[in-house]
């Protein structure tokens, strides 16, 4: 399976309009990737291109619109490059030799604003010799300065300096990212999910966090065993022994707690995420704002991937039916999907987000903290499942300890 975007590092490259942003990306993947023009503002949206950078790993590039456009798109086209101020792990701010502006200054605050590591590339094609004064600005930062001649040798040199300066400035976090495993799983342990399969699963295959979790398992060297819920009575009849711990699909987490003894560890996919991609206390407390709704609360269900809602989504329709039975009256729902996330967030009493497998930490990270900003209350999809079902406490346990 193909390493998801969620997991691999994630290289914004920002700049002005035009100074070669695009073929950058082009030139670092070694495909046409992003259309390449000497027209200003021919970026209209950020194109995201994942591939492997050894020794690195899995890596996606994000090219984004220039921050100086003023075409008559320019508004959308620098609230998308905003966004990616939330996603990037590290960036790389491309320059015209001998040429710093404001703009340049503006992505430099945004990215210290989020701690994004940055180096500086200036795309010297036209071999432009560098002014004192302008040599005496990127002295203060790490710097490439490149022709990206169309040669094979170049472009391998070109290739390994690039490396040497990201492998320089990726936060150890991100180069050794927490297993979901840590703190719950040990070797040799066995480990029961139990994956349903209804109208929102995907035809032949698992949902991603499901396979996430099945290969996190295996990497601990712990024994993974996959059941649907409507087998795992059987299932635990035909173990010698009990399981060490059970994680199941939110949606199903109250009849699952019916079936297995009461000490035996248990939890869900989506708090093991909210643990895993988020601050895991925050989104806890989130839950007391359920207590506080009223009829004329408006509610943000966060989706970080983009897909088509079946009959009984968990986010847009199993949810809202929940909370609803649960207060005993209708409260208003907002749906915001993929990059969606709203500017707006004080409209809401709170947000419901689901465990962000679609997206890298650094972006669940930045949505959480923008809703603490704006004093927001925010959970997470298991949490408030758990929470209607009265099973919050047993499935979180683990973590609030």
């Amino acid at each position: 399976m193909e390493t998801p975007k969620s997991l691999r590092l994630h290289i914004g490259i920002f700049g002005r309009t035009n100074v070669g942003k695009s073929f950058l990306t082009n030139y670092i993947s070694g495909q046409n990737t992003s259309i390449v023009s000497e027209v200003a503002g021919t970026t209209t949206d950020s194109v995201y291109k994942s591939m492997e950078l050894s020794p690195i790993g899995p890596i996606t590039l994000i090219d984004t619109a220039g921050i100086d456009d003023v075409s008559i798109l320019s508004e959308k086209r620098i609230e998308r490059t905003n966004k990616v101020f939330d996603s990037a792990d590290v960036a790389a701010i491309v320059l015209e030799p001998n040429k710093w502006t404001d703009y340049e200054e503006k992505i430099i605050d945004a990215l210290n604003n989020k701690n994004t590591p940055f180096f500086l590339l200036i795309n010297n094609y036209k071999k432009i010799k560098l002014s004192e004064d302008f040599e005496k600005i990127i002295s203060k930062y790490d710097f490439i300065e490149t022709e990206l001649l169309n040669n094979k040798d170049y472009r391998e040199n070109f290739i390994n300096k690039l490396k040497q300066n990201l492998i320089k400035i990726i936060p150890d976090e991100i180069l050794n990212q927490k297993p979901l495993t840590e703190g719950i799983i040990s070797k040799f342990q066995t480990v029961v999910m139990v994956v349903p399969i209804d109208l929102g699963a995907p035809k032949g295959r698992l949902i991603l966090p499901q396979v996430q979790m099945i290969r996190a398992v295996l990497d601990e060297n712990a024994i993974a065993i996959v059941v649907k819920d409507t087998e795992l009575k059987k299932c635990l009849d035909n173990l010698k022994n009990k399981p060490d711990i059970v994680i199941c699909d939110s949606q199903v987490v109250k009849k699952v707690l019916d079936i297995i003894p009461e000490d035996v560890m248990f939890t869900t996919f989506s708090i093991i995420f909210s643990a895993n991609r988020a601050d895991f206390k925050t989104m806890l407390s989130g839950i007391d704002a359920i207590k506080n709704l009223k009829p004329e609360s408006k509610i943000l269900i966060a989706e970080a991937c983009s897909h088509h809602a079946s009959k009984d989504d968990i986010g847009r329709v199993k949810i809202p039916k929940m909370l609803s039975k649960y207060l005993g009256f209708n409260v208003r729902f907002d749906v915001s999907a993929g990059m969606d996330y709203p500017k707006d967030l004080k409209q809401y009493s709170l947000i419901i987000h689901c465990g962000g497998c679609m997206i890298n930490k650094k972006q669940m990270i930045s949505r959480l903290n923008y809703a603490v900003e704006n004093n927001v209350p925010i959970t997470n999809y298991g949490m408030v499942i758990s929470f209607v079902n009265g099973t919050l406490e047993r499935t979180s346990k683990m973590y609030n300890t």
